[in-house]
């Protein structure tokens, strides 16, 4: 997703607070690399370290500065990351459950059976490519400094072979996942993984023979060992895209990330929230899938991340569904508001932006959703009922009690739904919708919100706003497009024939 990240401030408390996380992790790191290291002989890990002492203080100061590093990384890249403990979590446990798996299948089986790539599509499906691309550094660093001071019996050339294909293989993986748009499409990465591995395999293992052979070529005659060490990476990068594609859903639950896989999950038609908003508030629902449409555009144009454009306006007023009969979209009959007060009506009407907020976040949705959902109003009045109570006093009134109670948008997608939103709105009402009358409606949008404020919390620029408006006007126009008037004819059948007559 395209967000500002380096805009983020830590506060000190914030800077402690991810410190001292990252410290208890790499603690835990530590001890999980001593279960991996030594195994079952941890009785007899007071004498092994004593007599490789500076072996292992040399380790354990590797695996502390890597761990460092990758702190500094976040802190200039990405701060975000470290004012959330669940994201620094999520990290270390994406990395801690890679180290597992790689020693454990390194001592069992081969090193390059290893699922080398598995952290680097986590962390692009959970964070991003640039963050993909360093944890994808710091996971060949970590794997050959533990081979280093492994107490199996590894062979020395395989243990930088294994760096070198474990680097190699994650960036061939982040490089294609871009292209990925289904789960099942990134099955084919592993395709895409295992022949460039498979080829540095083969050269790797050729130099060995050759170097065996003292360099005389008509002599080496076994390559078993070439083939079963292609096999094994064979083995290793299918193994990267089905762990990965197994270990993913249990990351986007625990961690309630929201990933371009579970994106599209939660916009199918199976979506339970939005089946519940088509079944009781089918207003609000079609009206969702208008603003959809409008963010998409909208999104594409500003060249921001289109399929979370459209979840967070699919998702927006969810909150309506506490109340829907109070929501015009929803009403067939009477409206339910004629017989309550404007600032009962106004109360009903803001709370919308918090229900949908709680109604997210109760059905484990991502915070990004319920952060739409809260701020796509902003701190706006609430025309109608304002207006309403106008009329009925001597105009003393306190506007904040007839608007909403905010944040204002704070990313450039909670702006566009709150354009798209009023737009949408806004142009079903019209009665004439040319062209020049649904830009004369979208403009005065964009210019009250301007002239309110709503935007000073995001980073979108007047070009921005431009480009929203000209995407908005071009698709209203084509959704709301003037019709031929039918002429209205009766049809009937007369023997063999349909014959039609004016009524």
């Amino acid at each position: 997703m395209n967000t500002k990240r380096e805009d983020y401030e830590l506060t000190k408390n914030e800077m402690l607070k991810s410190a001292l996380i990252f410290f208890l992790h790499a603690i835990i790191e530590l001890a999980i690399v001593a279960v991996l290291l030594f195994g079952d002989k941890l009785g007899t890990i007071g004498e092994t370290v004593k007599s490789n002492a500076a072996n292992y203080v040399y380790m354990v100061f590797c695996l502390m500065l890597l761990v460092g590093i990758l702190y500094f990384y976040f802190l200039f890249e990405n701060r975000n990351v470290l004012a959330s403990g669940k994201s620094i979590t999520m990290i270390f446990t994406a990395l801690d459950v890679y180290l597992i798996l790689a020693v454990l299948i390194g001592s069992k089986f081969h090193v390059y059976a290893r699922p080398t790539a598995m952290v680097a599509l986590l962390i692009f499906a959970l964070l991003g490519r640039r963050e993909a691309i360093f944890m994808n550094v710091i996971c060949a660093l970590t794997t050959f400094i533990i081979d280093n001071f492994s107490t199996a019996e590894v062979v020395a050339n395989n243990i930088y072979s294994s760096m070198f294909i474990s680097f190699s293989a994650g960036m061939i993986a982040i490089f294609f996942f871009d292209k990925a748009r289904t789960r099942f499409q990134v099955v084919k990465i592993g395709i895409a993984i295992v022949l460039p591995v498979s080829i540095i395999i083969f050269l790797l293992e050729i130099s060995a023979l050759i170097n065996a052979s003292a360099g005389n070529l008509s002599e080496i005659s076994d390559f078993s060992n070439v083939w079963e060490s292609m096999g094994f990476g064979l083995f290793g990068g299918v193994g990267s895209v089905v762990l990965f594609l197994a270990v993913l859903p249990v990351f986007e639950t625990v961690f309630n990330c929201l990933t371009a896989f579970r994106v599209r999950e939660l916009t199918g038609h199976d979506a339970k929230l939005l089946k519940k908003l088509q079944t009781e508030a089918r207003g609000t629902y079609n009206h969702s899938n208008t603003v959809a449409q409008l963010a998409e555009a909208c999104a594409a144009a500003l060249g921001e991340d289109v399929d979370y454009a459209r979840a967070a306006a699919l998702y927006h007023d969810v909150g309506k569904l506490r109340q829907p009969e109070y929501f015009t979209e929803n009403q067939w009959g009477a409206n339910a508001h004629d017989e309550l007060t404007p600032e009962l009506s106004a109360d009903i009407v803001r709370s919308h932006a918090q229900d949908g907020y709680d109604y997210i976040l109760t059905h484990r949705l991502p915070q990004f959703l319920a952060d739409v959902a809260l701020q796509h109003h902003g701190t706006l009045p609430i025309r109608y009922f304002y207006a309403k109570a106008l009329k009925m006093t001597d105009g003393n009134l306190n506007i904040e009690d007839f608007s909403y109670l905010g944040p204002k948008p704070q990313t450039k997608i909670a702006a566009i739904i709150m354009i798209a939103d009023a737009s949408e709105a806004a142009v079903r009402a019209l009665t004439d919708r040319t062209p020049k009358s649904v830009e004369k409606a979208v403009r005065d949008i964009i210019e009250e919100r301007m002239d309110l404020e709503q935007f000073s919390d995001c980073d979108i620029t007047m070009s921005d706003l431009t480009k929203i408006r000209m995407t908005i006007v071009s698709v209203l126009t084509g959704v709301y497009h003037h019709r031929v008037d039918y002429p209205k004819l009766k049809y009937h059948q007369e023997g063999n024939k349909t014959v039609g007559e004016n009524e």
